[in-house]
């Protein structure tokens, strides 16, 4: 049996991007540009060595758990983001800034 690799996402606030790692390796991060009181989804990728792998909605998740912990609102200008928040409405529309573009 193998042990399950280790998935973390953290916040890098100098690069503007969370970044997801994989047993320490960066596999992947999502782009953001801070406004007052949002936080704006620019870019998410997965690098394809860890695709299909689900790690791309865990990268969502976390990047906008951690946007309603700060209580910031968010605008999903990335195409991945916006819909991972269609996908999991309503449980993210407390999130939304303006309404959900297509």
């Amino acid at each position: 049996m193998t042990d399950e690799p280790q998935v973390t996402v953290t916040d890098n606030p100098e690069e503007s991007r969370f970044e997801l790692t994989v047993d320490g390796t960066l596999a992947g991060f999502a782009v953001y540009e801070n406004q007052p009181g949002a936080v704006v989804f620019l870019h998410t990728e997965v690098f394809e060595e860890y695709e299909g792998r689900g790690l791309a909605g865990r990268l969502a998740k976390s990047a906008l758990e951690a946007a309603r912990e700060a209580g910031r609102k968010v605008v999903p200008l990335c195409p991945y983001i916006r819909a991972y928040m269609r996908q999991h409405a309503p449980d993210y529309d407390d999130l939304l800034q303006g309404p959900l573009a297509s």
